[in-house]
């Protein structure tokens, strides 16, 4: 059965509030001039953390137990975001975001509360990255056809933007659809991969 969850936000309309869209899900406001309602719940947030969870989880089970049959994952995230840590090509290739793949060649995958980091061989050179998991944009298994979408946040406490950093990008980010497939460590060629083959027919 394919899993596949996608987090979308409605338009801010001041602090606090989200502009009413109906074609974006039938909810309750409570200013109906304006359109807006306040909320305290954060629900996209909720979410996106309950599903983050999920990517730690499956990372730490990985590190523990390696991969098991045919589990391997895509994994795309935003090499711009400040904590995130990679050679210098691979950022000059890919300034914004980039895929990596957790399947044959990897070593010493170290998870913690907010971030990962891989070994992975580039070009016959091991290199060390570094992941938070805010820079995530999507997490793919397509052994079982499982793929999780995310909107990388910047304003993580200690980075630029974020509460005690400097001058930052705020929230920003896109869904992504289609996923260029680049196995840095079998050197393959890239495949491109769209996230609604994912989907439940």
């Amino acid at each position: 059965m394919a899993g596949v969850a996608q987090l979308v936000r409605a338009p801010d309309c001041g602090s606090g509030g989200r502009r009413f869209d109906p074609d974006y899900s039938p909810q309750l406001f409570d200013d109906l001039e304006s359109g807006c309602y306040m909320s305290y719940l954060r629900y996209d947030e909720l979410v996106q953390n309950a599903l983050i969870t999920v990517v730690k989880d499956v990372l730490l089970d990985v590190a523990k137990n390696g991969l098991m049959g045919d589990h391997h994952f895509y994994i795309r995230f935003r090499t711009d975001h400040p904590g995130a840590k990679a050679p210098h090509y691979l950022k000059e290739r890919h300034p914004e975001e980039v895929m990596i793949v957790i399947q044959y060649q990897f070593w010493n995958l170290r998870v913690e509360s907010d971030r990962f980091s891989v070994d992975l061989s580039f070009n016959g050179t091991q290199e060390t990255l570094v992941v938070p998991f805010s820079s995530l944009t999507a997490f793919v298994d397509p052994s079982v056809k499982f793929a999780l979408q995310f909107t990388p946040k910047f304003d993580e406490p200690g980075f630029p933007g974020g509460p005690g950093g400097g001058p930052g990008k705020g929230i920003r980010g896109k869904n992504v659809d289609v996923i260029e497939k680049t196995n840095p460590a079998a050197g393959s060629d890239e495949k491109i991969i769209s996230l609604d083959s994912f989907r439940k027919k």
